[in-house]
């Protein structure tokens, strides 16, 4: 055989015989070349469609509302698109209709219903409205891809008005035919709905979830139920999931952390409603317990919204059984730590540092007088040592946790769709921080006896530890281990999770002193609000440990509210790091003065979008009241970037590296072609 040139380059190019076993792997889906070059060139046009739209949000702490509304609305991004579609030529509250009408379809249709005279052509505009915002919304996506995301119902129909042109009096007429027979078939409210949540998915392309979907506020459960069925999302675990990670997982401590916090915020829809957890035992002895005991330190923290909700006979139960699973998160916490001494957490075993004699609490050297001394259940020569009906509590408490089915559920989900970061797009993705010295350089953590690691490596290692609690085959000795680090992960000081020097909830509780309080940052925080230079130099380190070496390249995180009252800005680091608080928990509106940030990057830039308080569903429904959103342009591409610039892209080019070997493979008599399959009529 006479080889040309091109040919001898090629088979310099492919290592045929070494490849020859995947060739044949991959020659089961493309059984020839006729095959294997359809699939080239649907791959190499998928290249030059536009970037799909991410959308990152974090921080949301059970705030169900607020977060179901932003991704109904993308962050404003349907509302930007009516726009543009429809500018001028519709009146502003004809728009604002339209946007509401996609987002809550059910609810708008009730409205409208009760108040059009001619429904018939009422639907029928608005049917035509609709597909032309599914039209441009659409675009950017394949035909398959679309298909995919259309109701079964309804897909041919969909199908043909997303691609019939208009502009053709008989196309035009077609079109018309199909919405009328929707109309007369008293299809139209399904066909709205359907169409409405088509374009709601469209929209985002992937959703970021820089962790803390739980605590705070009253539906965590809502949201995962939410995620679960979602297109297409990732999670970087925050703090917050971690602890009730470690709940699922059997840790003590963790279940306590996460008891008392529904507990501070008056919150129980999640634990009560949403997982079944029986609380139950918990009133019980809190009665028995903290009968005589004001517990003033323990009322819960409550919303404007939800003040009348209970009565004083509710809260002072709550106070009294916050107060008793605080004593008992003290004890397991430092049974905990007790047996992890690498940890090196022995000064936060708090009540072994109270003087009962005298009533002070000796801290950091320093004695202080405590503001609260009935403790019924703590003694003082045991201080950490449960009393017997509180082991029996515990008991009941850990078994509620680990037989809750939808909890189970749900951390499932979290383990499956998250880790500790990621990268997507030379976009670096952590809920809080990366450990660091000093000088900027990255610090080294024990992560477990004997073993320590740093920057990627850490995060990496991590959440390979997280996941060993949940294995059914991790060894009992490092399940135990693993078990006990989530309550590290909550409030270790080299936690990247928590970075910083103590989680101050004793003190907050029993000592009036203010510097008691105070929970000194980690220097991943301090550098990165010092200035601009050292931020960015810091910034730099962190990205090049994580292997992201684009020139636009960024870190993105949640954890920290941003202080915009105070004029704090979300971009640090000449615009390498972005702080993205979702800010949705109501106790961080008034601190902050918004109710937080989301980011949208789509194919032309970056959009920091701000965000006012999310009132309620019926007042969007209603009124069409939207969130009042800010939108901000942080960084812009310079051209429109195209799938082929993305992570996605780089996949795709190496698979149609593949399937020009296979192709060569198949020309050159390396591997046989089979014969295209034909239906039987």
């Amino acid at each position: 055989m006479i080889y040309s040139k091109d040919i001898r380059i090629e088979e310099l190019k492919y290592n045929i015989e070494h490849d020859i076993n995947y060739l044949r792997l991959l020659s089961k889906s493309f059984p020839n070349a006729a095959a294997a070059s359809t699939e080239i060139i649907n791959l190499s046009a998928i290249l030059n469609l536009p970037k799909g739209t991410e959308h990152f949000l974090a921080d949301i702490h059970g705030e169900h509302e607020a977060f179901l509304h932003v991704l109904k609305n993308a962050s404003g991004r349907i509302s930007q698109k009516v726009n543009e579609i429809f500018g001028e030529y519709m009146p502003v509250a004809a728009k604002k209709e339209l946007c509401t009408l996609i987002y809550y379809p059910e609810k708008k249709l009730e409205l409208i219903k009760a108040r059009e005279e001619d429904l018939d052509e009422w639907y029928r505009m608005t049917l035509h409205q609709l597909v032309k915002v599914f039209r441009v919304i659409s675009s950017k996506y394949t035909r398959s891809k679309v298909r995919k995301s259309l109701p079964a119902e309804y897909s041919y129909i969909l199908e043909e008005l997303l691609h019939t042109r208009t502009d053709e009096a008989n196309k035009a007429a077609y079109v018309n035919v199909i919405i009328d027979t929707i109309i007369s078939t008293d299809s139209a409210d399904d066909f709205i709905t359907a169409l409405a949540n088509v374009i709601q998915r469209l929209a985002i392309d992937q959703l970021h979830i820089l962790g803390d979907v739980y605590d705070r506020g009253p539906g965590a459960h809502i949201i995962m139920d939410k995620l679960s069925e979602y297109h297409s999302w990732d999670i970087q675990w925050g703090n917050h999931d971690v602890l009730w990670m470690g709940a699922c997982a059997g840790n003590d401590a963790c279940i306590c952390n996460v008891i008392r916090l529904s507990l501070r915020y008056a919150n129980l829809q999640t634990l009560e409603d949403g997982y079944g957890i029986n609380l139950m035992p918990l009133a019980t002895f809190a009665m028995e317990t903290y009968g005589d005991d004001p517990c003033e330190a323990f009322y819960p923290i409550l919303n404007p919204e939800n003040k009348d909700r209970f009565d004083q006979k509710t809260l002072r139960l709550m106070a009294m059984m916050h107060k008793a699973v605080s004593i008992l998160q003290f004890k397991a916490e430092a049974q905990i730590i007790q047996r992890n001494p690498s940890w090196e957490m022995n000064e936060r075993c708090l009540l072994s540092h109270i003087d009962f004699e005298d009533g002070t609490c000796s801290l950091d050297g320093k004695k202080y007088k405590m503001l609260d001394m009935c403790f019924p259940t703590v003694s003082a020569d045991a201080p950490n040592a449960y009393t017997e009906e509180e082991k029996t509590l515990m008991e009941r408490l850990h078994h509620s946790f680990r037989v809750s089915e939808k909890l189970s559920r749900h951390i499932r989900t979290l383990l499956t769709h998250g880790c500790m970061y990621a990268i997507y797009n030379n976009n670096l993705l952590f809920h809080a921080s990366i450990p660091l010295n000093e000088d900027g350089t990255l610090r080294e953590v024990e992560i477990m006896p004997g073993v320590k690691c740093s920057g990627r490596l850490l995060l990496k290692r991590t959440g390979m530890l997280v996941r060993s609690a949940f294995a059914a085959d991790t060894p009992a000795e490092e399940k135990r281990y693993a078990r006990d680090y989530f309550l590290y992960l909550w409030c270790g000081r080299d936690s990247s999770l928590f970075d910083k020097s103590k989680m101050a909830t004793f003190e907050r509780y029993f000592l009036a002193e203010k510097e008691t309080h105070v929970e000194e940052k980690g220097w991943y925080f301090k550098l990165r609000d010092k200035d601009e230079q050292t931020a960015e130099r810091m910034a730099d380190t962190v990205l090049d440990a994580f292997g992201v070496t684009d020139a636009n390249r960024h870190i993105i995180n949640g954890h920290v509210p941003v202080h915009v009252k105070k004029g704090e800005t979300p971009i640090k680091a000449n615009g390498k790091l972005m702080v993205i608080d979702g800010g949705f928990a109501e106790p961080y509106h008034k601190e902050t003065g918004i109710a937080g940030y989301t980011l949208v990057y789509h194919s032309r830039e970056f959009e920091l979008v701000q965000h006012e308080p999310f009132t309620n569903v019926e007042t969007a429904v209603e009124e069409g009241r939207d969130i009042k959103s800010t939108t901000q342009i942080v960084a812009t591409t310079g051209h429109r970037l195209h799938v082929e610039d993305t992570d996605r892209g780089k996949e795709l080019k190496k698979q149609i590296e593949d399937l020009r070997e296979l192709l060569y493979a198949y020309r050159h008599g390396f591997l046989t072609e089979s014969s295209p399959r034909h239906s039987k009529n």
